[in-house]
């Protein structure tokens, strides 16, 4: 078996049985694992998120700042997997995400996470009159001295468990009836 697989399935154990923290099961997720994430807070039910991205050499871009995919790939799931947390019953995911780079990410970054309560109580309102709802969600990636560099503005799908996206029928072909 191969070591990401097996890792994998070690996760999924230790998550089923309630082993290990949220926070150091997002760690040690195979993606994160390699990046060296550290979750500074992670409020169980996700409505303040704080996680450390560090600049190193392998996220150092020839600049000497963090590379955007860095960023991206750790900004992505945060939403979900709060709405998932806040939303159970619902399937979750990432529809779309802007990442603004304001400034350089040029020490290690911590990324800042709120789930408002206003916000909570639109989707709320929005599940129970529609069954689904897409919020958006804008959160950053902030330097050591505090200033945002990265502007992060998310938009996750919430919708019933087995929805299936519908499909436009294909265009028919030219010449054939």
């Amino acid at each position: 078996m191969s070591r990401p697989r097996l890792m994998q399935r070690l996760l999924r154990f230790f998550a089923e049985r309630r082993l290990l923290p949220e926070g150091r099961m997002l760690e040690w997720y195979p993606p994160f694992l390699a990046m060296r994430i550290k979750v500074i807070q992670l409020d169980r039910d996700w409505r303040e998120v704080r996680i450390r991205l560090p600049l190193n050499a392998i996220s150092r871009n020839p600049g000497g700042v963090m590379f955007g995919g860095y960023q991206a790939a750790l900004a992505d799931p945060v939403p979900a997997l709060a709405c998932a947390r806040v939303f159970p019953g619902y399937s979750v995911w990432t529809r779309s995400m802007l990442v603004d780079f304001e400034l350089g990410g040029s020490t290690d970054l911590e990324l800042r996470f709120t789930f408002p309560e206003e916000l909570e109580n639109t989707i709320r309102e929005q599940l129970a009159r529609d069954g689904r709802a897409t919020p958006s969600f804008e959160y950053g990636y902030y330097l050591s001295d505090g200033r945002r560099c990265t502007r992060v503005v998310n938009t996750v799908a919430i919708r019933p468990r087995g929805y299936s996206k519908a499909t436009t029928p294909p265009a028919p072909r030219e010449g054939v009836n």
